[in-house]
């Protein structure tokens, strides 16, 4: 085998693959090393107690993991003792046996006939062979196909070869599956686009930066300068011509390819052959293509957005000037009024009475002034908005011509006027003519793109274009070619073709697939909320009904007084410690590091690479640093860091990582006290932003400066089990459905909360075709409309209440679509967030859109009247979002470095640091929750627990960690669950007193 293949796995993958753990569970004990009647009988048909606990022995380790006795290095205690409890044999007899080779090999034969398990032979190899090949096209991580060989022949009960023969397989399936793909996108390159593919590695764009290292720097603030570079390089990208068909190669594995490009420089490039080069390379400028028509779109989203919100203050300041000059002007009008006055009741010399309080020369100019803003009285910023115009054709001709754009039959018109303009812009017109299509601008521009004599207004006319534009890319009812996130709609999600075949089975919706079903369901659900309302109209508690708005008073704290102090009782106990040696241990407890495979080797970390990362995460949560961690981490270098954030903290990995901390927490006992993992909320943590990044944005809310959002969902038991890098002034709401579908952890999430911003009348029917609760605490709840089936003199008491009515027709007509739209997410077809920014900003007339929010009327009924009665769902609904606030307090403390600024431009980097924030607040949960579990163990013991307060200590204290000084790594002390450190009992009495 070559030198290659063996190096597959380490020799700590491989003791790994090998090994039976010690400290495996009850629960798997049981499960493969229970000997059942049939097993007894044919273990006593072995003479001698070593035979008949080897063979015991070998059962079970071949039901566990496919191994024989002989690849395996030791049998845990734990196993011999349950095994030899169950046959009356002393565990010390199987010494003997495991000595004898010869009969380890007639047993093996016995549970081969008996058991009908099969020997791997040249049938197997290529039978598992022709099973890997399909996965290895779909991915090419060692890990991962080593994984799914090894659960095939334990599936097809075949003895495990040895693991370099599985190392092999996979090796030579893996190299067969690379060169299938490499060809597939080869064979379409000519040898001009091959040296221009070298080019991109080899040449130079400037004196420091190859072309590739020049494809990969972020657009900084959103301008016409940015827009144009964006569009450089995405023409550079053109020139090459790669129009490959890659509909033969698994989505995944080109996320693999445009991962590893992504990752490796020029050097690396040039190291490689050439077929693995050009690949890799195409692969990556197709990612970076679509990728730069995206941030074409955002900047020019960005920048139409800008010079309208700049026209509105122009206006605002404007009209803030002509009132000031206009009160001044109305004084001395007034003085000269009542002098006017005075002149013709005492029949005085008007001109001689006027001179006393005014010159000629003042009125004249008073009047002048008076007359110039009377003139002007129009309050429209549009009309402002031409003066902009100069510097939005910075860009817009490039938009135009470099953006191909399509249109649903609705947006034509509009698409038509795109055509005009390009046509303007190439022959030099200056004249829009009088056919051009005006179907699409709204009524307040109209006057403006008219002049009296009734011809079109150059200026006016393409800003209306450019801005309905934006608007209909927004929407989706015009698609960008080439582009990830404005893609025609229907592309988005399951064909109707396959969505009628998904139909044929069962499918993971929360409602019925016949809209009769569905609407009688709900109906009567929707009644008896209402009906219950109308009979205790006169008994609710702490809620009104006034001038047809819901009135529903705050709850008043249930916390209890002594909570804290109880809180800080148990926190006094718990050892101080510094954040490396925290996420040392909890490493130890998890092994949540094991999941940084590196992205090009496909390897697990070596041991000694645990420091690093751990130095890494700490770096990126802490917001310090690279460099500064470096800087104070002795024997840890800034280039091994680097190292490790390029290659091994990638968005999945980080992702399983993030997973790992979640499911081991609650695994726990004391999380269960806090909440069964069944309910969350999501909250935005706001952080600035300190250099010139494509999504930091303004928002007045948080002051004058840029910034971002690290939108953080919580859990019940305070996990933070999902993070994502939001613009600061999007909607949480759209972002709400991600979370809860795409957490990857063994939380079970019935329930979610959020606050206003996190709501939307879509989020509410999305939600309930998913199968979640949704419950927003609504800001303006006595704004809120109820919503009835039927007619609301159906309800006479609370008639006046019912301001909407649910149309039936709009979500019959519709059902099948939003089911198949609701499925697609569901499955991962597309993100909630692109489905629901685009129907959030649909217009009117599209139907699926009004049909989920006609749904999502009366799921927010159903809520609301819910929350009348139900004071449970309101302290849920509090006590979720004060844990996720309670979490952002612990993120921000943590988040130190830099002032809390973020120093990344590209919204990836700024994930990567979000999620590592993310590790670091779990760990120190998961920290937290085992000391306070054993303080708490303390204490009962002791007779001074008071249990009744438990539900009330938070997991989220950190006033006991060290965040900052000198950062040191001891791979040397290993802590277990059993090993903990001791409690600070000393001066406990005292606290108990107090």
């Amino acid at each position: 085998m070559t030198r290659r293949g063996r190096d597959l796995l380490t020799s700590a993958e491989r003791i790994h693959y090998t090994s039976i753990p010690s400290n495996m569970s009850e629960h798997i004990l049981v499960t493969y090393f229970t000997m059942t009647l049939y097993d007894i009988e044919m273990i006593r048909k072995h003479r001698r107690d070593y035979n008949r606990i080897g063979f015991a022995v070998q059962l079970g380790v071949i039901r566990y993991c496919g191994w024989t006795l002989s690849q395996l290095n030791e049998i845990p205690d734990i196993v011999l003792e349950y095994i030899s409890g169950q046959i009356g044999v002393d565990k010390k007899e199987f010494i003997q046996y495991n000595k004898r080779e010869a009969t380890k090999n007639k047993h093996l034969e016995d549970i081969a006939k008996e058991y009908k398990y099969h020997y791997f032979n040249d049938y197997q190899y290529k039978k598992i062979v022709n099973f890997l090949y399909p996965h290895a096209m779909e991915s090419g991580n060692a890990i991962h196909l080593i994984d799914i060989t090894l659960e095939e022949l334990r599936k097809n009960k075949v003895f495990l070869p040895a693991i370099s023969t599985i190392e092999r397989i996979v090796w030579e399936v893996r190299e067969k599956a690379e060169k299938t793909i490499f060809s597939i996108i080869n064979k379409s390159l000519s040898s001009e686009q091959k040296e221009k593919l070298d080019n991109i590695v080899e040449g130079k764009f400037n004196t420091s930066n190859t072309f590739l290292s020049w494809l990969n720097t972020s657009p900084g603030y959103a301008s016409p300068d940015a827009f144009l570079k964006v569009i450089k390089k995405l023409e550079f990208i053109k020139n090459i011509n790669l129009k490959i068909n890659l509909n033969d190669i698994p989505q995944n594995r080109l996320k693999q390819l445009t991962k590893l490009g992504s990752n490796y420089n020029p050097f690396s490039f040039r190291r490689f052959d050439k077929e693995k080069r050009y690949a890799i390379l195409v692969v990556y400028l197709l990612d970076i293509s679509q990728n730069l028509i995206d941030q074409a779109i955002e900047i020019n989203d960005r920048q139409i957005s800008r010079q309208l919100s700049k026209s509105k203050k122009a206006q605002d300041e404007k009209q803030k000037k002509d009132n000031k000059v206009m009160r001044e002007n109305l004084g001395n009008f007034v003085e000269v009024g009542e002098v006017l006055l005075t002149a013709y009741d005492k029949n005085l010399d008007f001109s001689s009475e006027i001179e006393k309080v005014i010159s000629w020369d003042d009125l004249r100019n008073n009047v002048s002034k008076a007359k110039v803003i009377l003139e002007s009285t129009d309050t429209d910023y549009l009309k402002l908005l031409v003066k902009r115009f100069s510097y939005l054709r910075r860009y817009i001709p490039t938009l135009l011509t470099s953006i191909n754009f399509k249109s649903s039959q609705s947006a034509r018109p509009l698409l038509h006027a795109v055509e005009i303009l390009k046509e303007l812009n190439e022959t030099g017109k200056r004249t829009v003519p009088a056919g051009a299509p005006i179907d699409f601008i709204q009524k307040n521009w109209l006057k403006y793109v008219f002049d009296e004599e009734g011809n079109i207004d150059r200026r006016y006319y393409e800003i209306a274009v450019i801005t309905e534009l934006k608007n209909s890319i927004r929407s989706g009812d015009i698609s960008v070619t080439g582009s990830k996130k404005h893609k025609d709609f229907n592309e988005y999600l399951f064909s109707k073709r396959e969505w009628s075949e998904l139909c044929k089975s069962e499918i993971e919706l929360a409602v019925s697939l016949s809209f009769d079903e569905f609407w009688e369901e709900r109906t009567r659900t929707l009644h008896s909320k209402l009906q219950r309302t109308v009979d205790n109209i006169d008994e609710l508690k702490d809620v009104f009904m006034e001038d047809g708005t819901l009135h529903i008073h705050r709850l008043e704290k249930d916390t209890p007084k002594e909570a804290k102090s109880f809180s800080s009782l148990l926190y006094s106990m718990i050892p101080r410690i510094n954040l490396t040696d925290l996420l040392m241990e909890v490493s130890h407890w998890t092994d949540f590091d094991n999941h940084f495979i590196h992205s090009s080797t496909g390897k697990m970390p070596h041991p000694e690479e645990k420091s690093v990362i751990m130095a890494t995460l700490i770096a990126m949560g802490t917001n310090i640093g690279l460099q500064k961690m470096a800087d104070a981490t002795p024997g840890i270098s800034y280039r091994q860091m680097v190292n490790v954030a390029q290659w091994r903290l990638d968005e999945d990995t980080m992702k399983l990582a993030q997973s790992t901390l979640v499911n081991f927490h609650n695994q726990l006992h004391l999380p269960f006290l806090w909440g069964d993992g069944t309910t969350s909320s999501s909250d935005g943590m706001r952080v600035p932003i300190g250099v010139s990044a494509l999504n930091a944005e303004y928002n007045p809310h948080y002051g004058m400066g840029r910034g971002t959002t690290f939108y953080r969902f919580t859990s019940d038991q305070f996990s933070s089990f999902y993070t994502k890098v939001i613009n600061t002034n999007a909607r949480d709401a759209i972002h709400v459905i991600d979370g809860l579908l795409h957490h990857d952890t063994n939380l079970n999430i019935e329930e979610h909360y959020t606050d206003t911003a996190g709501y939307t009348d879509q989020v509410f029917g999305l939600t309930h075709l998913l199968g979640f609760r949704f419950a927003p605490r609504l800001r303006d709840i006595s704004d809120a409309k109820l919503y009835v089936i039927g007619k609301p003199s159906d309800y006479p008491e609370i008639q006046n209440h019912l301001k909407g009515i649910i149309n039936k027709k709009v979500i019959q007509n519709n059902y099948d679509d939003v089911l198949r739209l609701a499925y697609s997410i569901r499955k991962g077809k597309v993100s909630g967030e692109i489905i629901m920014s685009k129907l959030g900003s649909y217009t009117r007339q599209n139907k699926v859109a009004i049909a989920l929010r006609e749904m999502g009327y009366i799921e927010k009924t159903i809520f609301l009247l819910d929350c009348i009665y139900d004071e449970h769902l309101q302290r849920r609904m509090q006590k979720g979002l004060n844990k996720g606030e309670a979490t952002n307090a612990l993120a921000r403390a943590l988040f130190f470095g830099k002032r809390g600024e973020l120093r990344e431009r590209a919204i990836k980097d700024q994930l990567q640091q979000a999620t590592a924030l993310n590790l670091l607040i779990n760990a120190i949960i998961i920290w937290n929750t085992v000391y306070l579990s054993k303080a708490i163990n303390f204490l009962e013991k002791t007779g001074e627990l008071k249990r009744d307060l438990l539900l009330y200590v938070s997991p989220l204290a950190w006033e006991h960690i060290n965040f900052l000084g000198e950062y040191t790594f001891d791979l040397n002390y290993i802590s277990t669950l059993d090993s903990l450190r001791s409690l600070q009992i000393k001066g406990l009495q005292k606290g108990l007193e107090s």
